[in-house]
């Protein structure tokens, strides 16, 4: 007996080694991605035979040079709830257009109850923003910028209002371009 459970032990070992192995293999190209858990929700549900406890982890992944990512997963086990998160978020990837290390112009951004508004700041400032959306601008590249949640502090609807006004953002470039006029003309008027 003692034989038979050390080989199905050893079996489920390998098995998850080969897991990752696949996994490494099939992501070297997004290997120099960083991922930050935001929040981690436990859940019961109580039934006749007694609670059952999920996990809902909220995950944001990005490469710090402007692209970011979120997502949600949720499973019985704590790892499996951060990998489904993580598979989401890299699926949901956005570009977010970054000039001198901040944001280009004023945004607001808007999901539910959630509200947030982002400024770009001067060379070392840093990053003064609260909670969720500290990690989406920490993860998306945004070394200077003045953040305020407005409304509601879920890290859900603060989360999705970041994504949001981070999509809204438009570069220079794009700016003058639509006008018809040069760089120059845009930033002296």
């Amino acid at each position: 007996m003692a034989d038979n459970r050390n080989n199905s032990g050893g079996g489920g070992r390998n098995r998850r080694d080969n897991n990752r192995g696949r996994n490494n293999r099939g992501d070297q190209h997004e290997s120099d991605l960083k991922e930050k858990m935001v929040s981690l929700n436990r859940v019961s549900k109580v039934t006749k035979g007694g609670r059952t406890f999920t996990f809902a982890a909220i995950v944001v992944v990005g490469d710090g040079k402007g692209k970011v990512g979120h997502g949600m997963g949720k499973a019985r086990d704590i790892s499996e709830a951060i990998q489904k998160a993580t598979d989401v978020a890299r699926k949901s990837m956005i570009k977010v257009p970054l000039f001198k290390g901040t944001i280009p112009h004023e945004q607001l951004g808007k999901y539910g109850a959630g509200k947030v508004l982002l400024k770009p700041a001067s060379e070392g400032t840093g990053v003064i923003a609260g909670g969720a959306m500290r990690a989406v601008l920490d993860i998306a590249g945004v070394h200077n910028v003045l953040a305020k949640s407005q409304g509601s502090s879920n890290p859900h609807n603060v989360i999705k209002a970041t994504i949001d006004a981070l999509q809204k953002l438009r570069s220079p470039q794009t700016i003058a371009k639509q006008r018809g006029i040069s760089m120059e003309k845009l930033f002296e008027g």
